[in-house]
């Protein structure tokens, strides 16, 4: 009976939610770690703050792609940008 429950059903998917954040920001620090060091392990204060899923994911693939840690300090500046707006 409380598995049918609205509320409980909301607490389920809140949870999951939470889990798969997580789980792209340890992805997100263990790919910084491994192609930038320590130095890219300061981005991640500036990063963990975001909650989009979708967001969390271009950033993800921009760490793994990109060339150098300017052109992914450029991509949080303008996704912390276009959050303001």
């Amino acid at each position: 009976m409380l598995e049918k429950s609205f509320f409980y059903q909301e607490i389920l998917l809140k949870g999951r939610e939470e889990g798969r954040l997580q789980e792209r920001l340890l992805s997100i620090e263990l790919a910084l770690d491994v192609k930038f060091g320590m130095e890219g392990l300061e981005l991640i204060s500036e990063i963990s703050p975001i909650c989009d899923l979708e967001i969390l994911r271009t950033i993800h693939k921009y760490v793994l792609t990109v060339n150098n840690l300017d052109q992914l300090r450029e991509l949080i500046q303008n996704i912390h940008a276009s959050e303001l707006h």
